[in-house]
């Protein structure tokens, strides 16, 4: 009789809303979400007037992006679209930083040596259709990883993209990712890769559910899969 009330207390701790996503954390998603569609689309006009890397090797453009898949109609119009989106992008990302900090919400996403032999049971069951682990929290340890990788990746963005701005005034800064053709290299790797995280994000969102996209506007999911603690 214990198990069976147990079992019927655990069933009702699931089905019961959790309020997984803070305002803070909402809010600067979809800034970020926003900031960060402005920015692919003005940088891919920014490269169009001058795409290819260093000294033009190879001496022919490296890559023709097309106009309509570019913000900004020209390189100014990119430049300013760029600049100003990146400076909001900056301070939401401070914004949430800070917040993750101050009120210790950062342990919810926040990959630690803990969650190392989690990674492969959800590697296995998303690609391999292998058995589903237990969920125990928020996010499973491969959701962590990527978020984890996400914030670092948000940080890199800023600082090449710093080197590539100001190549002279942050000398330093460029001279430290092999000079200003080598920022703008490293800078073009970290967007795709960030845009490599967008695309994996949406197909979690997808494979979890509606109730995913959801608490990230409301901040509440309904009937989570994991007891909440």
């Amino acid at each position: 009789m214990p198990e069976a009330v147990l079992e019927l207390e655990s069933a009702e701790d699931v089905a019961r809303p959790v309020y997984e996503h803070p305002w803070p954390v909402r809010l600067t998603h979809w800034i970020n979400a926003v900031a960060m569609f402005v920015m692919v689309g003005s940088g891919f006009q920014i490269f169009r007037a001058f795409p290819s890397f260093g000294a033009k090797i190879p001496q022919k453009d490296l890559l023709h992006w097309p106009k309509q898949f570019a913000l900004g109609g020209w390189l100014a119009g990119g430049l300013q679209w760029h600049l100003t989106f990146a400076w909001i992008y900056v301070g939401s990302g401070l914004f949430y930083l800070a917040y993750e900090i101050a009120s210790g919400n950062y342990r919810q996403v926040l990959f630690t040596g803990d969650d190392v032999r989690g990674v492969w049971p959800m590697v296995r069951y998303y690609f391999f259709f292998g058995p589903k682990p237990m969920p125990r929290e928020a996010y499973n340890p491969l959701q962590k990883l990527a978020y984890t990788s996400a914030v670092i990746l948000g940080v890199l963005s800023v600082v090449t993209g710093i080197a590539v701005w100001k190549p002279v005034q942050f000398s330093w800064l460029a001279a430290a990712m092999g000079g200003f053709h080598y920022a703008r290299i490293w800078h073009f790797a970290v967007m795709w890769a960030i845009l490599a995280f967008v695309f994996g994000h949406l197909v979690m969102v997808v494979l979890h559910g509606w109730n995913n996209f959801v608490s990230m506007l409301t901040g509440w999911k309904k009937n989570p899969d994991y007891v909440p603690r």
